[in-house]
């Protein structure tokens, strides 16, 4: 009967809707460094098997087709688009842009990541109040392994190998202050994310591979720019629509239910 369609078309408003929080949380970042779009990724459901395909009769014709009645959508899960956003020119020193693949390492609370460090492609940095490097965002992650610059430093800068060296008034030669490091994954995608621009390892994503930029597949440095955000808003616009219109032939198919089962539920003798 009709229930069965009004089921169906339940479970896919509610598919839906969650389509669109992704979406709608895609166009809300598409300012953010380093923020990665995710897309809902949709299943079908169970299906009411009424005939099997393929079963012989007393003549022995086989039928060429089954009869199956599905019982509705869910999404399945969300997927990170990781591709690498567009490269915003900045000139200061401490703006960092990984070009291929890898992430930064900072330190967070155990309570948000079990070994205390988490994952970010917003290369934001800047000083805190000790001169250590920090993620330019509230409340200011220490990268890892930490990193710190001298109070009388004048020239920074990171090269494309991840060594942060510095000049000072009573030194011709640069100095070094340490050695930037970055982390790749065998599944990325598997990555948790946390907010903040942080994500944490997971099951899924595999322990971090770490080393210095450019070496093993891992991505070189550029300085003096960092990555923006990969949303692009002409494409989740058009998403959008496409949600809102199967959102409305999802709720007509509900009010067809409903006529259907008002006419059932008026038949006299």
């Amino acid at each position: 009967m009709a229930i069965i369609s009004l089921q169906s078309a339940a479970s896919a408003l509610s598919a839906l809707n969650t389509a669109m929080d992704v979406t709608a949380n895609n166009l809300a970042n598409v300012n953010t460094a380093g923020f990665k779009a995710s897309r809902a990724n949709f299943q079908d459901l169970l299906y009411i098997e009424r005939q099997q395909p393929g079963v012989e009769n007393g003549l022995g014709d086989q039928r060429p087709t089954g009869l199956y009645i599905g019982l509705g959508v869910k999404v399945a899960g969300t997927q990170l688009d990781l591709t690498q956003g567009s490269a915003i020119t900045t000139g200061r020193p401490l703006d960092v842009l990984i070009d291929g693949n890898g992430f930064f390492q900072v330190q967070v609370p155990d309570s948000v990541s079990g070994d205390g460090l988490a994952y970010t492609r917003a290369g934001q940095f800047t000083l805190n109040s000790d001169g250590e490097i920090v993620l330019a965002t509230d409340p200011g992650r220490r990268l890892e392994p930490t990193i710190t610059i001298p109070e009388d430093a004048k020239e920074v800068t990171i090269t494309a190998d991840g060594r942060v060296v510095y000049t000072t008034a009573q030194d011709t030669e640069p100095q070094e202050a340490g050695q930037l490091e970055t982390a790749v994954f065998i599944n990325p995608a598997g990555l948790k994310q946390v907010g903040e621009n942080l994500f944490v390892a997971t099951a899924a994503s595999g322990p971090p591979i770490t080393g210095e930029p450019g070496t093993d597949n891992r991505g070189q440095l550029r300085s003096g720019m960092y990555e923006a955000s990969n949303v692009d808003p002409t494409r989740e616009l058009i998403e959008l629509i496409r949600v809102q219109r199967a959102f409305e032939m999802n709720s007509n198919t509900i009010r067809a239910a409903d006529e259907s089962l008002r006419v059932v539920s008026q038949l006299r003798r």
